[in-house]
């Protein structure tokens, strides 16, 4: 599979496109803003801090720990309420607890936001504190209609299919009329299932701070497109992929 921007994840697919499209679903962190902002890095870190301290271990334990339930539950929280029951508004709260100066408004996203038609929503794993700031720090906060996060879920994380299901009821979504922009290939599998046009969001540049599996380019039937530059797709691809894209 070649990738370039402004071509679809594999050429080969029958695509949708996005003309049908009147519902735009993003995720939020590494997909809404730069890793250069150092959000994520300081949220990883506090949830180490916060194991380290819950479990009275040292750094290094306290990481592998993390790392596990990150990889058998799809996020430490959900780890820590299966196995150990704590109050998940307690951890979320520490979580987010960092520093958003070093992320900038972004107003070519803005823009490109604004421009498409229909229903705007945020879906995230994480707190709608931490969605409102860093919508509030982008200038993009104002052309979302809502945020479902992961307290709205149930504190069942993505990539669940409940979480999807109950994201879908409380907004009156078609899921077949929907767009669904995510950072990670694995939330995007229930997305295409159930009739969503998917696009895997790719950093610029590499992301020290992360797996590099997250980060890689994916051949898979429920990635229909790809890209490293969210603002452009928006403004430029969309077009491109719009009513004949697939015929």
């Amino acid at each position: 599979m070649k990738m370039i921007d402004t071509v679809p994840a594999a050429a080969e697919k029958v695509r949708r496109g996005f003309a049908h499209v009147d519902t735009w679903i993003f995720d939020l962190d590494n997909t809404l803003y730069p890793h250069e902002a150092q959000l994520w890095p300081q949220v990883d870190e506090r949830i180490t801090l916060f194991v380290c301290d819950f479990f009275g271990m040292d750094g290094l334990s306290a990481r592998a720990l993390q790392k596990y339930y990150y990889h058998r539950y799809g996020t430490t929280l959900r780890g820590l309420m299966v196995e150990q029951g704590i109050d998940p508004r307690d951890f979320l709260d520490f979580a987010h607890s960092i520093d958003y100066s070093l992320l900038a408004p972004d107003p070519d996203l803005a823009a490109a936001i604004g421009a498409l038609p229909g229903r705007k929503l945020i879906l995230t794993n994480g707190s709608r504190g931490h969605a409102e700031a860093v919508a509030e720090r982008l200038g993009i906060g104002a052309h979302f209609e809502d945020i479902f996060d992961i307290a709205d879920a149930g504190f069942v994380p993505k990539p669940e299919p409940a979480t999807y299901a109950s994201f879908l009821a409380r907004h009156g979504i078609d899921a077949s009329r929907a767009a669904m922009f995510e950072d990670l290939a694995k939330n995007l599998a229930e997305p295409h299932r159930l009739g969503m046009t998917t696009v895997l969001v790719l950093p610029k540049t590499p992301d020290p701070f992360r797996e590099l599996h997250e980060q890689e380019e994916v051949t898979a039937s429920h990635i229909e497109y790809m890209t490293r530059d969210l603002a452009g797709f928006l403004l430029r691809d969309i077009g491109l992929f719009g009513a004949d894209a697939g015929r």
